[in-house]
């Protein structure tokens, strides 16, 4: 359901995590990548580090350039563990504590204060919401008790409020810290109907917060509350088509939601990345940023059209990231079976007026099945096998064929290989802009 984080196990970190599809190491395969300049390129090395990656389908934003706020992303999660606090904080945490006690038996969030080491976790989010604050912090803590009771969020968890806008909040695989990826998809809200049904007025409006207050519930209920678990969410905003500040209802409803998520969940968000940038955003964005602490601006990271997922890259894994913003994820029920988010792919840059070709040594008899992206396509790709054995003739697994940003964005294929030798898959890159190669394979055994 969309309204749940998926099941899927975190993706490895970035200290083990491989650089190439992961093959057993029964399977005698290597990879070469090879890079071969074509025609002397228009663009100089220095411009196409410069160029953004080139997206599908591009909208008219897109195409014109445009200033985005400067992403203020040099956020680092601090350690919940207690050994790692300062004296100061630990002093504060410990006064919070004594606060706490006064309350009786409470929980929030799932989880019963002052049992065991999780509370210290949740009590250290409402410090740092307060610059350890121990009086403001304790306050902020009753002031939320106060509302999830008035709010009725236990019984909220619990309540039907429809799958209407599962397309609009949903949960998608993990970021390559681990934490769950959560994507805000304000352009469904095109659809009319369904703006109506969800803003119409005031009845529908507080419905629209309470399905955003049981998914964000939900989502917490999720999260490992233990001093070195992962108890933050990757939070991706796209503003692509979304509501303008003309539309005055969508704007009441989101300011009352950031309003309630604010004051009552403090420090769940790890990074909040904002894809898809319009032109207008800039303007609303220099409106609201004075209100805003430096710690909250610290999380902000903003992409343009153009570098919409070339940003996501940068911190989610490519197979984690959905087909729609240039990755490989996609709905279990229209997925490749032989593969899933958990299986890794490789990057590669390619430079303007460039050949890449991915060469696959094989030693064995087998089958070979591979996916293969370009991110904006507007390049030829070709694939073919070379048997290692003298008078053997190369097998064109499929000509060379120029794929659009309007085709389908990822190649399937596969290879019933009886000769040793190498599969190479070849993308020719004659424009002037770089662009972002994913491939992955696997191997599986050749049945009798």
């Amino acid at each position: 359901m969309a309204d749940e984080i998926p099941t899927k196990s975190p993706p490895e970190t970035p200290t083990n995590r491989p650089e190439k599809p992961q093959i057993p190491a029964a399977e005698p395969i290597s990879v070469t990548e090879k890079e071969t300049p074509l025609d002397p390129s228009p663009t100089t090395e220095e411009q196409a580090q410069k160029e953004p990656i080139q997206q599908e389908n591009p909208s008219p934003e897109a195409e014109k350039p445009q200033k985005v706020p400067e992403s203020q992303g040099s956020f680092k999660e601090e350690s919940n563990k207690v050994t790692d606090l300062s004296d100061l904080e630990k002093k504060s945490l410990d006064e919070l504590k004594t606060h706490v006690q006064e309350l009786g038996e409470i929980q929030i969030y799932g989880v019963p204060l002052l049992v065991d080491e999780r509370s210290d976790v949740i009590l250290l989010k409402f410090l740092r919401a307060r610059d350890f604050k121990v009086k403001e912090a304790f306050l902020m803590l009753k002031n939320t008790l106060k509302w999830r009771e008035e709010f009725g969020i236990e019984s909220l968890i619990e309540e039907n409020l429809g799958d209407d806008l599962d397309k609009v909040v949903f949960s998608d695989g993990f970021d390559k810290d681990g934490h769950p990826v959560c994507y805000n998809v304000y352009g469904e809200f095109q659809n009319k109907e369904l703006y109506k049904k969800t803003f119409g007025d005031q009845e529908k409006r507080n419905k629209f917060l309470k399905w955003r207050i049981q998914f964000l519930e939900k989502s917490i209920r999720k999260l490992d509350f233990s001093p070195g678990g992962i108890n933050t969410i990757f939070q991706i905003s796209d503003l692509k088509n979304s509501p303008g500040p003309g539309k005055t209802e969508h704007r009441i409803a989101t300011k009352q939601a950031l309003q309630l998520l604010q004051d009552n969940y403090p420090e769940f968000v790890a990074k909040q990345v904002f894809i898809n940038v319009p032109w207008w955003y800039l303007a609303f964005y220099t409106m609201i940023s004075p209100f805003m602490t430096q710690r909250t601006k610290s999380k902000f990271v903003f992409a343009s059209p153009a570098r919409t997922a070339e940003t996501l890259f940068k911190y989610i894994a490519p197979e984690q990231v959905p087909l729609q913003y240039g990755g490989l994820s996609v709905d279990s029920c229209d997925c490749n079976p032989a593969f899933t988010n958990n299986d890794p792919a490789s990057e590669i840059t390619i430079k303007p007026a460039t050949k890449q070709t991915v060469e696959i040594l094989v030693n064995e008899k087998c089958n070979i099945i591979w996916e293969l992206r370009v991110v904006g396509w507007d390049v030829s790709h070709s694939a073919e096998y070379v048997p290692r054995a003298e008078g053997s003739y190369t097998a064109i697994v499929y000509k060379a064929k120029k794929m659009s940003p309007t085709d389908e964005p990822v190649i399937s294929m596969g290879y019933k290989i009886t000769e040793l030798g190498k599969l190479l898959l070849t993308v020719d890159n004659s424009t002037s802009k770089k662009k972002k190669l994913l491939y992955r394979f696997k191997v599986e055994p050749l049945c009798d």
